[in-house]
């Protein structure tokens, strides 16, 4: 009678150890699923990203760049979805000028100099900007093959924009290299010597529009490992 009720017990016990690795297997594959049907994603890698401005008036330009903080791209079906970039709105540089000339216009733009805090970017109150993808189109435009729609917002000012762009993905990176695109700042309450705004400004102006190019990269999340 023992033998029969360790025998039993033997069942049991191995009925429960398969029940338990096919559970397991079901529930990684469900996460599998899950995580195809979401897509994959790319983290962006600040170090390797280059954003670019320009900035004009009546007697020239100016040129710089603007850090990407960080950001994350989503690819489902061998295509871009969904991403978000942020800039770090407090490295604003410029390239153009040299000096005290460089570091003054810095700072006006910055917002961190005695005067003009609110004129351009304000960074104390507002240290990030942020583009959120909605759509990414097959693009007409000559140079690229991408057409990217999304919300960028500045100073807690949101607006849609579209950015021409090429876009390369494979297993291991997404690149999104832009062609140059313009914003009209005054969309985003920066006003500050707009002739649209200060009508007896003359020839002192700067225009409203500014442009853009950037290029992102961004590299894929590892799989998180399955427990055993």
């Amino acid at each position: 009678m023992r033998s029969i009720v360790n025998l039993f017990l033997v069942v049991l016990v191995a009925v429960a150890v398969i029940s338990c690795k096919d559970n397991a297997s079901k529930a990684t594959d469900s996460t599998a699923e899950a995580a195809t049907a979401q897509g994959v994603e790319y983290t962006i890698t600040p170090e390797t990203a280059k954003v670019t401005w320009e900035g004009s008036k009546l007697t020239g330009k100016h040129v710089g760049t603007v850090n990407v903080a960080k950001g994350i791209f989503t690819v489902k079906d061998g295509s871009l979805a969904a991403g978000t970039v942020v800039l770090d709105m407090n490295t604003i540089t410029v390239t153009d000028l040299t000096g005290d000339d460089k570091a003054g216009l810095e700072e006006h733009l910055k917002g961190t100099g005695a005067e003009g805090a609110d004129d351009f970017f304000s960074v104390t109150k507002f240290p990030m900007a942020r583009f959120e993808i909605i759509s990414v189109t097959p693009s007409t435009e000559a140079g690229v093959n991408s057409m990217v729609k999304g919300n960028l917002t500045i100073k807690d000012i949101t607006k849609e924009v579209t950015i021409p762009a090429n876009i390369t993905i494979n297993n291991e990176m997404v690149v999104v290299t832009s062609n140059p695109f313009t914003i009209n700042r005054t969309d985003w309450g920066i006003k500050y010597a707009s002739k649209n705004f200060f009508k007896e400004i003359g020839d002192k102006f700067i225009e409203d529009n500014i442009s853009f190019q950037l290029m992102v990269e961004a590299k894929a999340v590892p799989a998180a490992t399955p427990a055993k």
